[in-house]
């Protein structure tokens, strides 16, 4: 039965949790108090050391920041500071009881497995507006072989491909990927898939939104997140090809920066300067280590990024500025996170705005906790338009992991709806942000509504 706005079963109260549900809720309530329980023994029979443990974890991440973002002396002091902090953390945790800090880890890793057990079926939004689909009747896959480090050719998918009745097309240099996919659909193809990275998949889903012809994303990049948004296990990359068989589909929003089509998030500021990096695919860290002193060390110079804020005030002189597809959960920035969903029809916009001085502790402190937001620079608003001006001639921009530089005014669009995806019938279907409760207050609520015979939400 559909609801009211064509979604199958929208609107209607999900049914409670069965016996095995509540019995892992109350299992992870319980695990959780064991693993607190043997915490505060632990804390009372020696609180000054573990007090001392906790001040030098903050040192070693201060200290690993200022090596980071200076040179020379200054740089190789800090990486001193940061090793033997750390070095002293380590030792005075392996003088306590071991058994005791393994215990109090496992009862934790125990307690999430329950708990997901237990929440995940009602926090999960992957499912909404999703159809039951048949076989394609004229599949075809494009696969970029260097991709992932070559997951095309050792996950063997042009023999997986023909073997499921899909026509395999391998780029080959000097290929035009869109142009490719736009003969697959000029000969009658109504599925078509793309095995490789994000920026790849993203060409490939222009096409298919453009005539609307079903796509499927195959994980045969190198981090492939629009896969695990779209819930599928990117570990295991030839289950994927079974979404030309009989699969589950659903519409998804992409986003446009210009007219260029993205799957994820553009990056401006820091983040998007490295990525312009020609070292930045083969040694990320290394190269992170090296730029970041010119642009997040004390002399380093403001990027000009002009904006208008969620409160229609004019912004600007971000250190970070990330335009996604969707609203993503961000715990910090050493990573995008994951989107609950991808069919909102609005951008999200994260800003950071760092004091080079003042911030830096409140800064790290906010990541070390998996708190970003709770930084006084961070700002975060949803709008389905979204506008950045620059007085450079040239901008930086990492656009699904695709160094590109764009001349302003970079003008960014959310797609409502625009694509329509096709998913393996026995994948995950959910992205681990839509499974996962915001934080530790609203786990224990869940787990307690289940626990009582109620859906978590």
């Amino acid at each position: 039965m559909n609801a009211p706005d064509g979604s199958p079963g929208a609107g209607l109260a999900p049914p409670p949790p069965s016996t095995a549900r509540r019995l892992a809720a109350g299992g992870a309530l319980l695990t959780l108090l064991a693993a607190a329980a043997v915490a505060v023994s632990t804390f009372l029979r020696d609180p000054l050391v573990l007090i001392l443990v906790v001040l030098l974890i903050v040192i070693t991440v201060v200290a690993a920041w200022t090596a980071l973002v200076n040179h020379g002396g200054r740089r190789l002091a800090a990486s001193v500071a940061a090793v033997v902090a750390l070095a002293t953390a380590v030792a005075l945790l392996f003088a306590g009881s071991m058994l005791r800090i393994v215990a109090v880890v496992a009862l934790v890793l125990v307690a999430t497995a329950a708990a997901r057990v237990a929440i995940g079926h009602d926090l999960a939004h992957g499912s909404a507006g999703a159809r039951s689909v048949g076989r394609a009747r004229q599949g075809v896959l494009i696969m970029n072989p260097w991709s992932g480090g070559g997951k095309v050719e050792r996950f063997g998918l042009e023999q997986e491909a023909r073997q499921r009745g899909v026509e395999p097309v391998v780029l080959r240099r000097g290929d035009d990927l869109q142009a490719l996919a736009e003969q697959a659909v000029a000969k009658g193809a109504d599925v078509i898939g793309m095995a490789g990275g994000d920026g790849s998949q993203a060409l490939v889903a222009d096409i298919a939104r453009r005539h609307d012809v079903a796509f499927v994303c195959v994980p045969a990049g190198t981090r492939n997140h629009f896969a695990l948004d779209l819930g599928l296990d990117r570990a295991d990359v030839t289950a994927a090809l079974d979404a030309y068989d009989s699969a589950v589909e659903r519409r998804i929003d992409l986003a446009l920066l210009g007219d260029r089509v993205f799957v994820n998030n553009a990056s401006l500021g820091a983040y998007a300067t490295v990525v312009q990096s020609d070292a930045y695919r083969d040694a990320k860290l290394a190269t992170a280590a090296q730029l970041l002193p010119q642009l997040l060390g004390p002399e380093a110079e403001r990027l000009d990024l002009r904006f208008t804020r969620a409160d229609g005030e004019a912004g600007g002189h971000a250190d970070v500025l990330l335009v996604s597809n969707g609203v993503y959960r961000l715990d910090s920035l050493n990573g995008f996170g994951t989107r609950e969903r991808m069919d909102t029809g609005v951008l999200g916009v994260v800003t950071v705005t760092v004091d080079r001085a003042r911030d830096m502790p409140s800064l790290l402190s906010a990541e070390a906790s998996g708190h970003i937001e709770r930084f006084h620079g961070y700002r975060a608003w949803t709008t389905p338009e979204f506008e950045v001006d620059s007085a450079d001639p040239l901008v930086d921009v990492g656009v699904d992991g695709e160094a590109l530089q764009l001349a302003p005014p970079l003008r960014f669009r959310s797609l409502p709806g625009a694509l329509r995806v096709r998913t393996p019938v026995n994948a995950p279907g959910v992205a681990p942000a839509a499974v996962a409760p915001a934080g530790f207050q609203d786990a224990v609520t869940a787990l307690l509504r289940v626990l009582g015979g109620q859906p978590a939400r």
